[in-house]
C-alpha cells in the first residue's frame, strides 16, 4: 500500500517523523495483510510520547525478505488495541510484551500472561521509570492444564543444576507422553534496553555484548551498524571484513559445541568429546583476534578495535583448516551412528507450515525448511559480495537442526578462510560524528541463532530515545514448546538442546 509503509535498507536511518502514524485499524489492518501475505515481524514496540501520558507510540518493523527491504509503520495507541495473536500467532508475544511495559492490553489476546516472571504486567509508569502502578492485567496468570485420567504434571526449574539460567518448564503429560508443555522465562531482568537509553556513551557496547554471552559479536555488530546509520558512516571494508570474521567464528564456535552437547545428550561420548573440545579452537582465534575468547572489545561504531596484520590472518586461516578437517571428522561419528540417528530421526518435529505461523528465525527454522537468513535477504558488506548458500532441511526434527548447523559451520568455515587470507587494505575504524536528532536506524544481523534485531530512535539531543533488541530466541522459545507436544518426556533435554535458545536474550 504505497505510502502507507515506509520502505528502508537494513542500517539506513530516517527520519522519525517520516514513519507513517496510522489510525489504529488501519494500523492492524496493514499488519495483518502484510504477515498473511508473507512479511516476518522483526520487531512491534511501545514508545513514550513527552507530553502524553495516555499515548502509547507502537512502531512494526515488518521484514520482507524476498525483496530485501524493512518495512516500518506506527500508530498511537490508547490502553488497548484488538489482539491480532489468533491470526497472526507471531505477534503473540511481542503483544505480551507491549501489555507489560506499556500497559497497552491487546483485547482478545488468546493467552495474555507475563513475559517476566518477576515484572507481572504493569502501566504505563513501569515503562518509563517511574513508580509503577498495580498491574491493569493479573500477573498470577494460571498454566495452562489438561485434566482427565492418570493426566499428571511434571516442572521443571526454575532453578537448574550447573550454570543454566532460570527458566521453568511445566509438562501436561499422561505416563511419558507430553500433551503440552508451557514455559516460563523473565526470572533474570537486567533492563539492558532502559540502561541504553541517553546513549552511546562508552558503556554501550559493554551492554549490547552483555545482552546474550555466547552472541556478544552478532550484538555488537547489530548496534554498530544502527549507530553508524544515525550517524552517517559506513565502517571500513577492512573493518567489515574483520567484523564478519567474528561473525562466522562466533557461529563456528556456538554450532561445532552444539554438535557435541547434542552428542552428549543421547550418550555418544566420541563426538561430544571431540566436539567440545575443538569449540575452544575457535574460541581461541576470537582471542587471537581481539583478546578475548567470546569477541568482547572488538566491535565498536565505526569499525574495530584491533587490527590483525595480514601474515597473521594466513596463519589463522591455515589453523583453522586444520581444525575443520577435525570436526568434520567428529560430526561424522555422530551422523553416521546408528544409535544417535535412532535418538534424533523423527524427534521434537516442527513442521514448516508451523515455524512459519510462528516467525521463527535461524538454525530452529531453517531445519524446518525455511530460508530466512540476514545474510542472504538483508546483507551488508562483506556479505554483499558472497552469495551466503540456504541451508535448509525439511524434516524439521533433531536431526534436521543438527545437520544444520552441521552444514551452516562448513560454510561458515570456508567464509572464515577466504576473507583471512585477503583482508582489504587500509583502516579499521572511522571518526563517528553526533547522531542527528529524531531518527531512526533498524539494523538486523545474522547471529548463530537467527536474526538479532536493533530499533534505535534519537531524541533531540541526539542521545537514544528508544532502544529496541528483539533477540533470536523471542521469536523462537514457543516453537520449542509445539516441538514437544506428542512427544516423550525423557526426550526434552535434547530436544532443548536442538534448539539451544537463550533465557537472558528473551527478557531485556
Amino acid at each position: 500500500m504505497p505510502g502507507r509503509v515506509l520502505l528502508v535498507a537494513n542500517g539506513q536511518a530516517v527520519d522519525a517523523a517520516a514513519v507513517p502514524r496510522l489510525p489504529p485499524e488501519e494500523f492492524q489492518q496493514i499488519l495483518s495483510d502484510a504477515v498473511t501475505a508473507g512479511a516476518r515481524v522483526s520487531a512491534y514496540y511501545g514508545q513514550a510520547l513527552p507530553g502524553q501520558p495516555e499515548a502509547v507510540l507502537v512502531t512494526a518493523v515488518l521484514a520482507n525478505d524476498a525483496e530485501g527491504r524493512l518495512g516500518l509503520l506506527a500508530t498511537v495507541a490508547g490502553e488497548s488495541l484488538p489482539s491480532l495473536a489468533e491470526e497472526c500467532p507471531s505477534l503473540q508475544l511481542f503483544e505480551r510484551e507491549l501489555a507489560e511495559q506499556f500497559g497497552v492490553v491487546p483485547l482478545g489476546h488468546p493467552w495474555l500472561k507475563p513475559v517476566r516472571y518477576e515484572h507481572p504486567m504493569g502501566g504505563k509508569g513501569a515503562a518509563r521509570g517511574t513508580a509503577a502502578a498495580r498491574p491493569t492485567i493479573p500477573g498470577d496468570t494460571p498454566f495452562f492444564a489438561v485434566t482427565g485420567e492418570e493426566v499428571h504434571e511434571v516442572a521443571v526449574g526454575p532453578v537448574h543444576a550447573g550454570i543454566i539460567e532460570p527458566g521453568h518448564f511445566r509438562f501436561q503429560c499422561h505416563g511419558e507422553h507430553v500433551f503440552h508443555l508451557e514455559i516460563s522465562l523473565g526470572y533474570q531482568h537486567r533492563a539492558i534496553e532502559r540502561m541504553l537509553l541517553g546513549g552511546p556513551s562508552r558503556r554501550t557496547t559493554v551492554l549490547v555484548e552483555s545482552i546474550a554471552g555466547d552472541t556478544a559479536v552478532g550484538h555488537a555488530v547489530a548496534s554498530a551498524r544502527a549507530v553508524e546509520g544515525l550517524a552517517g558512516v559506513e565502517a571500513p571494508p577492512r573493518a567489515a571484513a574483520l567484523r564478519a570474521v567474528a561473525l562466522e567464528l562466533e557461529r563456528l564456535a556456538n554450532h561445532v559445541g552444539d554438535l557435541g552437547a547434542l552428542a552428549g545428550d543421547v550418550g555418544y561420548l566420541p563426538a561430544a568429546s571431540f566436539c567440545g573440545a575443538l569449540r575452544a579452537d575457535y574460541l581461541n582465534a576470537l582471542a587471537e583476534i581481539c583478546g578475548n575468547r567470546f569477541g568482547r572489545g572488538l566491535v565498536v561504531p565505526g569499525g574495530v578495535r584491533f587490527d590483525l596484520p595480514a601474515e597473521a590472518g594466513v596463519r589463522l586461516a591455515v589453523r583453522l583448516a586444520l581444525t575443520w578437517e577435525k570436526v568434520e571428522e567428529a560430526a561424522g561419528l555422530f551422523f553416521e551412528s546408528a544409535s544417535v540417528r535412532n535418538r534424533t530421526d523423527g524427534t521434537g518435529l516442527l513442521g514448516k507450515e508451523v515455524a512459519v505461523q510462528l516467525g521463527m528465525v535461524g538454525p530452529a527454522a531453517r531445519g524446518s525448511g525455511l530460508t530466512v537468513d540476514v545474510r542472504r535477504s538483508h546483507p551488508f558488506p562483506p556479505y554483499t559480495a558472497t552469495r551466503v548458500p540456504a541451508v535448509t532441511a525439511s524434516s524439521g526434527d533433531v536431526f534436521a537442526r543438527a545437520w544444520v548447523r552441521l552444514e551452516e559451520a562448513r560454510h561458515s568455515a570456508r567464509l572464515v578462510g577466504e576473507w583471512l587470507r585477503a583482508l582489504p587494505p587500509g583502516e579499521v575504524r572511522s571518526e563517528l560524528p553526533a547522531l542527528a536528532p529524531h531518527r531512526l536506524a533498524v539494523s538486523l544481523v545474522e547471529g548463530w541463532r537467527g536474526e538479532l534485531c536493533h530499533a534505535v530512535t534519537t531524541g533531540g539531543d541526539g542521545r537514544f530515545d528508544r532502544y529496541k533488541v528483539v533477540d533470536a530466541s523471542f521469536h523462537d522459545w514457543m516453537g520449542l514448546q509445539q516441538a514437544l507436544r506428542a512427544e516423550q518426556i525423557s526426550d526434552f533435554p535434547l530436544c532443548n538442546k536442538s534448539f539451544n535458545l537463550s533465557y537472558c536474550g528473551h527478557d531485556l
